[in-house]
């Protein structure tokens, strides 16, 4: 039989489509038989199982006595509690009956003017769910243009608040689920300074997605901000996107809400199903524990054919390796567990690290995402700018700019099989808010699925609580530095002095970054030595 034969048949079997959602996933480029996907079938049944747990229910952290709950946001009917499902709908409801009055202009700026313009604050999942969706969804027709304060990077903030057309005009909504995220506090803050200096009322613009009864919660009750949505405990920062975290951006922009939600409905349902080989989450994660070995031993590279797509692989790099990236696994067995993910965009990566995939170290497996059709199909239209060029339009006789964009991919895709990379395609037939909310929900399933397989818990992040603490303990170490300095304001002190000044000589380096920090933004004098480490400091 011929190797187009061979790979044809290989691919028959090895393809699955789901005519109902427009949806596939093809595994035939992955280094794996028939029998091998059989072989591991009880594994995978037991995943499922505890899937289903969780969606019943069941307490997935039990660092935190935290149940998982972000599939009953997209089908409150599964919520485990009459009152959950009770919160969920009324507060889906209220989301909505706020951004009709904020479109109609009845919620309307502090001197009257209609919102136009939409500031984010947050971090991390807060921030990137919602920047995911804007790219992939966004455009000229949005009922309000959305910005990101998603750092405490002060030279950030002031880019985009200097990109902002008119603040008078613009709504803020802060989002932290405790309330006491430092880096959004800091957003916050800068935030309603500038609204101070610009004359306005900043509570008048504002709008808190938080834990009910949290620093924030209370803040905003006690200002009279616009509105407050809750975030529950059982939302995780990396799953909150079909929360009010994601959900009030989303349809502040003039997207259909309802079909995002609809849309990971419709893949929650396909992936609960029992055969394997018909369930595309459990043969997604499967792909990752063959091709890596059970260890991560090899990356995840996302590769979309569609620039809307293009922060997919920053959006699942948090959602993947925040998940699954893990120091001990369920038992309390040291394992360094995880999954490396990186990507960007076809056909760029072309002219980039695709020649490495090809030819370098073969230690990854790509991920393709294929749109089959040219142009976005937001369910409320766009209208079409000025010099708009249809999808239609032949760059050569017979072939479009698209055609070029398929050619490509499939070119990219052989060009990996032949030098014996092993990819997996996703295929969509169309971009839109429910093919975006499948492919959403389809990698947050393939994660818990694998979580399961390699026996780690995807639902905490110790790693990232212990960046906060360290950090919180530089910024205590840098009061105390400014008051020994205040304390010796006559005098101008070596790095070794200050240290031994605070009783911190076992964090001299530490001393040393924050003294030349403070110096680079003038808050203490500098004083130039014979060495870098020679340079004395004193208070301005």
């Amino acid at each position: 039989m011929s190797m187009q034969q061979t790979s044809w048949q290989r691919f028959k079997d090895l393809f699955l489509w789901d005519q109902s959602q427009g949806f596939g996933l093809d595994i035939s480029r992955m280094n794996v038989g028939q029998e091998q996907l059989g072989s591991y079938e009880p594994m995978l049944r037991d995943a499922l199982a505890e899937m289903a747990e969780l969606e019943k229910g069941a307490i997935a952290n039990a660092d935190e006595g935290r149940m998982v709950g972000h599939y009953w946001l997209r089908d409150a009917g599964l919520a485990p509690t009459p009152q959950i499902k009770s919160e969920i709908e009324n507060n889906l409801q209220r989301l909505k009956e706020f951004v009709l009055d904020v479109h109609s202009g009845k919620i309307s700026a502090a001197k009257g003017q209609r919102f136009k313009n939409l500031l984010l604050i947050g971090i991390g999942g807060s921030a990137l769910g919602p920047q995911f969706v804007r790219a992939a969804l966004g455009g000229g027709a949005d009922k309000m243009r959305l910005f990101f304060f998603d750092n405490t990077d002060p030279d950030g903030m002031q880019m985009v608040l200097s990109s902002i057309p008119c603040l008078a005009e613009t709504m803020v909504v802060v989002i932290s689920k405790s309330g006491g995220t430092k880096e959004t506090r800091n957003g916050q803050l800068i935030a309603q300074a500038a609204w101070r200096a610009a004359g306005l009322d900043f509570a008048k613009a504002c709008v808190a997605v938080t834990q009910a009864g949290s620093a924030l919660d209370k803040t905003a009750l006690e200002e009279g901000w616009l509105a407050r949505f809750p975030m529950w405990d059982w939302v995780g920062g990396r799953t909150s996107l079909w929360s009010a975290v994601g959900l009030l951006p989303a349809a502040l922009q003039g997207m259909d809400i309802d079909a995002l939600l609809s849309g990971a409905r419709q893949m929650d349902q396909a992936t609960r199903v029992q055969d394997c080989r018909r369930n595309p989450a459990a043969l997604m994660a499967l792909m990752w524990f063959i091709s890596g070995g059970g260890r991560g031993e090899k990356a995840m590279v996302i590769l979309p054919y569609k620039d809307r797509l293009e922060l997919f692989s920053r959006y699942l790099q948090q959602l993947v390796m925040e998940s699954l990236g893990k120091r001990e696994d369920r038992s309390g067995k040291v394992v360094h567990q995880g999954l490396v993910v990186y990507g960007n965009k076809g056909s760029t990566d072309q002219h980039a690290y695709v020649q490495q995939l090809r030819d370098g170290l073969n230690n990854f497996f790509a991920v393709f995402i294929e749109v089959l059709t040219d142009q976005l199909s937001r369910s409320q239209g766009e209208s079409l700018p000025q010099g708009y060029v249809a999808a239609t339009e032949e760059v050569e006789p017979q072939a479009t700019a698209g055609d070029y964009l398929s050619g490509f991919y499939q070119g990219t895709r052989t060009a990996l099989y032949e030098s014996d990379r092993e990819s997996l395609t996703i295929t969509v037939e169309k971009l839109d808010e429910a093919s975006l909310g499948r492919l959403i929900a389809l990698f947050e399933r393939a994660v818990g699925l694998y979580a399961s397989l390699i026996n780690v818990n995807a639902y905490h992040q110790p790693g990232v609580e212990a960046g906060k603490l360290a950090a919180g303990r530089v910024l205590e170490l840098q009061m105390k530095i400014l008051s020994f300095l205040d304390s010796s304001a006559a005098q101008s002190c070596s790095v070794e002095e200050v240290a031994a000044g605070i009783g911190a000589q076992e964090s001299t380096e530490t001393v040393f970054k924050i003294l030349r920090h403070l110096a680079a933004n003038q808050r203490v004098q500098h004083e130039i030595g014979k060495t870098i480490f020679d340079d004395r400091y004193r208070r301005v």
